[in-house]
């Protein structure tokens, strides 16, 4: 399964818990599967948030794949001006 880490302030909409084990094929299974364990968090990431998987950064996520052993960081959007 893959590790799934929140970063930021994500993690607040999870209860505090920011690391997951999920057995999600793409992106957009993940989340899937995680607005199912905590549905307030479902919003936020159909807003956008950045994606990185083994160490790459991703803007067009929701068809990325994720192999079992991947590693995926999602970060919140930065506002900038």
């Amino acid at each position: 399964m893959a590790r799934v880490v929140l970063i930021g302030n994500l993690a607040q909409l999870t209860g505090g818990v920011a690391e997951f084990n999920l057995p999600a094929t793409s992106v957009k299974q993940l989340y899937q599967q995680l607005a199912a364990l905590h549905p307030e968090l479902g919003p936020h990431l159909e807003d956008g948030v950045a994606v990185a998987i083994d160490g790459q950064i991703y803007q067009e996520t929701l068809l990325q794949p994720i192999d079992p052993d991947s590693e995926v960081f999602i970060l919140p959007q930065i506002a900038g001006g």
